[in-house]
C-alpha cells in the first residue's frame, strides 16, 4: 500500500504533464491553420503575428482561439524600431536578448508587437521594412 502511494504523485505529474503536451498541440495545430497562405508567421510566449497580403496581424491565444490584438499597414511602414517590453520607450542594443517589442511607424500611427526573442524580432524587422521598400 505505501509503495502505492509512492507512486501517485508520479502518475499525477505524468497526468499534468501528457495533458500540458496535448494544449500545446493544440495551440501549434491552430496556428497552422490561422497562419496559412501568409507570407510571414510566428508563433511565440508573447503571441502570434503573420504577415498577409500586405497587412501585418498579431493575436494572442486566448479561450482556445487566437483573439486579434491589432493590425498594421505595411505600405504605410516608415521605421521599426526594437524597444524594450516593459521600460517605456527604452530602444534595445544590438547585444540585447530576450522579451521585446517590435515599434511599428508609419503615417502618423505607431503599433508595438511583443516578441519572446530578440533576435527573432530584429529579422522581422528587417524583412518587414525590405516588403515595405518593395511596396513604394
Amino acid at each position: 500500500m505505501s509503495q502505492g502511494l509512492l507512486w501517485l504523485p508520479l502518475l499525477l505529474a505524468f497526468v499534468l504533464l501528457a495533458s500540458l503536451g496535448w494544449l500545446e498541440r493544440r495551440r501549434q495545430n491552430l496556428f497552422r491553420s490561422w497562419a496559412e497562405n501568409s507570407e510571414l508567421a510566428k508563433l511565440d510566449g508573447s503571441g502570434a503575428a503573420l504577415l498577409k497580403e500586405g497587412e501585418l496581424i498579431w493575436s494572442r491565444f486566448e479561450a482556445g482561439r487566437f483573439q486579434d490584438q491589432g493590425s498594421f499597414d505595411i505600405c504605410s511602414l516608415e521605421l521599426v524600431e526594437l524597444m524594450a517590453l516593459s521600460s517605456g520607450d527604452a530602444p534595445l542594443t544590438d547585444e540585447s536578448q530576450g522579451r521585446c517589442r517590435l515599434r511599428l511607424i508609419g503615417k502618423g500611427r505607431q503599433m508595438d508587437v511583443p516578441f519572446a526573442d530578440a533576435d527573432r524580432a530584429r529579422r522581422w524587422g528587417d524583412q518587414l521594412m525590405s516588403r515595405a521598400r518593395c511596396d513604394l
